[in-house]
């Protein structure tokens, strides 16, 4: 088959084109996600090199759309790509869990065991009395590698399961006390 024939068949024009922008754009915009959090989070030169590749896949995928406007089906695959690419790209960069984070910890009950723990874990931690809206209340920071979140949680519900806390991620952070390798928790499962 002649591959001038093949590129204009119904095909192609009706399955292959519009599977191959679906899959276009869901690179493209995974691309695009993962972008945009390592640009918040400061890494510009990894940012910079996915965006390169980000705009050049763009630029396939819409070039084929413009050179087939009456094709709908290519519109739905581009939509659809989007769709799913955000998704993916968020699912990526959850596994990835690049940067760090701050844990807020407040807590009534005595502190003192739970600080302990994620000092021997390697945490660095910071701690101040404090008053809530029902009385003296600890609030405890640790800042933390993004992927060590689950470990520093599960140390939190066993210490203190009805301690209330909060993540945020940090943009920047100096070096500081973090952990030296992974290690274990002592916590049981």
């Amino acid at each position: 088959m002649d591959t001038g024939v093949f590129f204009h068949s119904d095909i192609f024009l009706l399955y292959v084109l519009p599977f191959a922008i679906f899959v276009a754009r869901i690179c493209d915009v995974t691309l695009d996600t993962l972008r945009i959090i390592y640009v918040s989070r400061g890494l510009k030169f990894l940012a910079a090199i996915i965006g390169f590749f980000e705009v050049l896949i763009w630029l396939t995928a819409i070039s084929q759309i413009i050179n087939n406007l009456t094709n709908p089906f290519l519109y739905i695959a581009y939509a659809s790509g989007f769709a799913m690419g955000n998704y993916i790209g968020i699912i990526i960069e959850g596994k990835m869990a690049i940067g760090t984070s701050v844990i807020r910890i407040i807590t009534q009950k005595d502190a003192m065991p739970l600080i302990e723990v994620l000092k021997a874990d390697g945490y660095g931690v910071t701690y101040a009395d404090a008053q809530g809206a029902q009385g003296a209340v600890k609030i405890i920071y640790t800042i933390v590698k993004r992927k060590d979140i689950p470990s520093v949680l599960k140390i939190i519900r066993k210490f203190n399961p009805l301690a209330f806390y909060t993540i945020e991620d940090i943009r920047s952070v100096r070096p500081g006390v973090f952990p030296d390798n992974k290690k274990i928790a002592r916590i049981a499962a």
